[in-house]
């Protein structure tokens, strides 16, 4: 359930990632943040530097034109490329501290699936993100009975006021991995992200071995 938030509150969402590439469930949770949150505006933020990956990403430049042009026909949707700019790792409270900055009435709302809330006490500042926004953990909805979600009050350490909402999601397998994996070999990846990413990765031959 959204939080109701006081009159005249803007509602700013963060949904943040590698987007190496995005796919049709990222467009999904988004959609689904715009529609279920009320939220005034959904910043999409590819990640720059990502301390907390192994493995090398794909071009800024690159990951910057996907989200575009995943995203950027959604209504109320901005794509954010600050966490691009930014010099050094990436951290998603310096993210939330300059928005807070530049919309000091506004309600922050952090989106975020499961997997990562899960992993949320290993953030850098992560009790100072759950004092400047509100998490909204998306969670698929299971057909199968007995499926317990993660409860976030669970968080070892958790501070006192943090805040959390729901975001329902439909069932989907897709995966970034699976997407760059299928385009290495050469597989049709068009049922996995939107028409344009599909073309993109085409056209600048993304994901191709050497």
């Amino acid at each position: 359930m959204a939080l109701t938030p006081a009159a005249g509150t803007p509602r700013i969402g963060v949904f943040g990632g590698a987007f190496d590439p995005p796919h049709i469930a990222h467009v999904a949770l988004a959609q689904a943040a715009l529609a279920q949150l009320s939220l005034d505006s959904l910043h999409i933020l590819p990640t720059g530097q990502a301390w907390h990956k192994a493995r090398g990403l794909t071009s800024p430049t690159h990951r910057l034109a996907m989200a575009e042009l995943a995203f950027g026909e959604l209504a109320k949707v901005v794509v954010d490329p600050r966490e691009i700019l930014r010099a050094g790792p990436t951290y998603t409270l310096d993210t939330l501290r300059e928005l807070q900055a530049e919309h000091p009435s506004a309600q922050l709302v952090l989106v975020m699936g499961a997997d990562q809330a899960v992993a949320l006490p290993s953030w850098h500042g992560w009790t100072e993100i759950l004092s400047i926004a509100i998490i909204s953990i998306a969670h698929r909805v299971e057909s199968a009975v007995g499926i317990a979600r993660f409860d976030p009050q669970t968080l070892p350490g958790l501070p006192a006021g943090a805040r959390f909402e729901t975001l329902d999601l439909p069932p989907m397998d897709t995966s970034a991995t699976q997407v760059r994996a299928r385009a290495a070999r050469g597989d049709d990846i068009t049922r996995l992200v939107p028409p344009a990413v599909a073309r993109y990765i085409d056209q600048h031959h993304l994901y191709k071995s050497a």
